[in-house]
């Protein structure tokens, strides 16, 4: 898949390529299923924190088995069934295709348990929880932790990852159509931010203190309120940039909190980290704290096209995943 001009949906194309041929370092994997991301809307369009080199392929994430080894590549075997996280840039890689080159420190194992809907589903956003939340943001048991967007499946995992450290997770919604799916999945609180005012919402649940992190994937003006509903001394994390718009430091009104920004790459760039997320995140799937939200699933790369329409139509809770290869 590729695209040659910056745009909607519309502007994706299928074209038929040679099998590409992994270089040093590096993995080719025969691709059968793909996790899509907002990440990859706003590549696409122009709105993301990298500029698109046209032509450019797209794709952050996928499950697949390894098709053949680079040089210097010994960790993997041609055959092993894993999935890949984002450990690059999509300037230089991407999994939207029957066969993907991607570097051999972005896959991780995917157990013979795991399906390869879920494979491609799973790693990205309880990177991202685990990340911002836990290893950099120092979330502690007791914590009141305030999540936007949280029917993405970002938000969600992050609400799962909460729930795991013993955290109360509040979840933000548009509307309260999606409350009942917010408290299923864990959510302890969900307020509806087009119905009800946020700050006093969230001032009311946690007895007037604030939340001691606020887990923000929307940005923009939006964060002065998110700064009035963040508890003295507490942490603002921006790890999305939904609105599109400019996001201020809130210094109105003076307010006592770290306010930082957060993205996977400080996760997946480092070998450290993204070894204890690996751990943290498996424990998780192993014992079913953590499983995969899968919103749709469509199928073949010829419909990636209105894959990409129901991404930008926020309509879902969870992920799309993208079905591809025989053997999914």
């Amino acid at each position: 898949m590729r695209f040659s001009e910056l745009g909607g949906p519309e502007v994706l194309r299928i074209v038929d390529e040679p099998p590409p041929v992994p270089g040093p370092g590096e993995v080719a994997v025969d691709v059968a299923a793909i996790g899509l991301n907002r990440a990859e809307s706003m590549f696409r369009r122009g709105t993301y924190i990298e500029a698109a080199r046209l032509p450019a392929g797209l794709g952050y994430e996928c499950s697949g088995t390894v098709a053949a080894l680079g040089e210097g590549v010994t960790r993997w075997s041609v055959g092993e069934r894993v999935s890949v996280v984002p450990a690059f840039s999509m300037n230089d890689h991407g999994v939207y295709a029957e066969r993907a080159v991607v570097p051999a420190r972005a896959l991780v194992p995917l157990p013979d348990a795991t399906g390869w809907v879920d494979g491609a589903a799973v790693w990205m956003p309880f990177l991202v929880g685990y990340g911002g939340l836990v290893e950099t943001g120092g979330l502690r048991a007791g914590d009141h932790v305030l999540v936007t967007a949280a029917t993405s499946s970002v938000g969600l995992a992050a609400i799962a990852v909460a729930n795991r450290v013993g955290a109360v997770p509040i979840a933000t919604t548009r509307s309260s159509s999606k409350a009942e799916a917010l408290r299923a999945a864990g959510a302890a609180h969900v307020v509806a931010t087009g119905e009800e005012d946020l700050v006093a919402r969230v001032l009311e649940i946690t007895g007037g203190r604030g939340c001691e992190h606020v887990f923000d994937a929307v940005a923009g003006p939006g964060v002065a309120d998110l700064a009035r509903a963040t508890a003295a001394g507490g942490v603002l994390t921006v790890h999305g940039l939904l609105s599109g718009e400019p996001t201020p430091f809130p210094a109105e009104t003076l307010p006592d909190l770290w306010m930082r920004a957060y993205t996977l790459f400080a996760m997946t760039h480092d070998e450290q980290r993204l070894r204890r997320a690996g751990a943290f995140v498996g424990a998780g799937l192993r014992d079913g704290t953590f499983a995969p939200q899968v919103d749709r699933v469509f199928d073949g790369l010829d419909a990636v096209v209105e894959a990409h329409e129901y991404l930008e139509s926020g309509t879902q809770v969870g992920k799309i995943v993208l079905r591809v290869g025989a053997a999914a």
